[in-house]
């Protein structure tokens, strides 16, 4: 992320950097620096379904960046409808295809495009696709290496495992999907039930399930599951340690007590039926109030002690 937005911006004598507010923390963050460096930057607004507006890209652009999929809530954003508008100015595409490629192809037309390995299920690694033509300054120097990109030997076996994964994903888009797409909607189902408000647009990755429930807290939600064996975030994956609302969901106008109390699921291509079965006993069991005692302390937490101890 950092190599192709630094890279392409920096070669950039005029021109305004433009990115959506949703965007993951790695886009955010490389634009804000940028912007300390004196380029000129727009960060839209998007609406209450975490969707970016193409006509939000201004005549001056000349770099823009836009997810595939909106990482936390998972809605699909409109990436050939920005591509279209960027290039009919002269802009740059970079899309941020960390998130989606395992369920949904990457659209064409894109002049940088990244990808991260753990994501597919590659490791580490990630790749960086550069549209032949478009120039980028490198972040590390000292060699030729990587087309002159990136000084340092080729980590060949990143590579080859990144490569090998996003081959076996694009090969089983048309079956995995599905499954998927099912035992989502059974837990999104469940979330509806138990007074969650769903978050995201009706276009979204197949495997997520998220939420935001106004009278409980993303925390205690986040501990109860965790004891009880169920593996969830409040916000980003990457940043699940973190107590902090998500940037997302203040970005689609939610107030910050909505904010404080969501939960995001996903499912993957190794899960089960009788996973999501197991993990939709446990998330019915902590919603309801079971006291501890005379003097019960989070009803969340004492059904997830239970569920930990029984």
């Amino acid at each position: 992320m950092n190599l192709a937005l630094f890279g392409a911006a920096r070669r950039l004598s005029k021109g305004t950097i433009v990115t959506w507010a949703a965007e993951h923390q790695s886009v955010l963050g490389a634009v804000r620096r940028l912007q300390s460096e004196g380029h000129s930057v727009v960060v839209a607004g998007v609406d209450r379904k975490a969707l970016a507006d193409p006509d939000d890209i201004p005549a001056s652009a000349a770099l823009v960046s836009i997810g595939l999929a909106n990482n936390e809530v998972g809605s699909i954003q409109p990436v050939d409808a920005v591509i279209e508008r960027a290039h009919a100015i002269g802009a740059l595409v970079h899309v941020d295809a960390c998130a989606g490629p395992r369920w949904i192809p990457i659209p064409p037309g894109a002049d940088l495009v990244s990808l991260s390995g753990h994501k597919l299920g590659g490791g580490r690694g990630g790749i960086l696709f550069v549209r032949d033509g478009v120039r980028i300054d490198p972040l590390l120097y000292g060699g030729p290496q990587e087309w002159g990109r990136r000084g340092g030997r080729e980590d060949v076996l990143a590579a080859v495992a990144v490569a090998t994964a996003l081959a076996i994903c694009a090969r089983e888009r048309s079956e995995r999907p599905s499954a998927a797409a099912r035992q989502a909607a059974t837990l999104r189902a469940l979330l509806v039930e138990l007074g969650g408000a769903l978050t995201g647009a009706e276009s979204r990755l197949p495997n997520f399930a998220t939420a935001v429930v106004e009278d409980r807290r993303g925390e205690d939600m986040l501990l109860a599951l965790d004891l009880a064996g169920v593996a969830a975030s409040s916000g980003s994956a990457c940043a699940s340690g973190s107590l902090d609302p998500s940037h997302v969901l203040l970005a689609m106008g939610m107030t910050l007590g909505q904010a404080l109390g969501s939960l995001r699921l996903t499912t993957g291509y190794a899960t089960t039926d009788e996973e999501v079965t197991r993990a939709a006993t446990i998330i019915r069991s902590i919603f309801s109030p079971l006291p501890f005692g005379e003097q019960s302390v989070s009803p969340i937490l004492d059904a997830a002690l239970r569920e930990g101890l029984g």
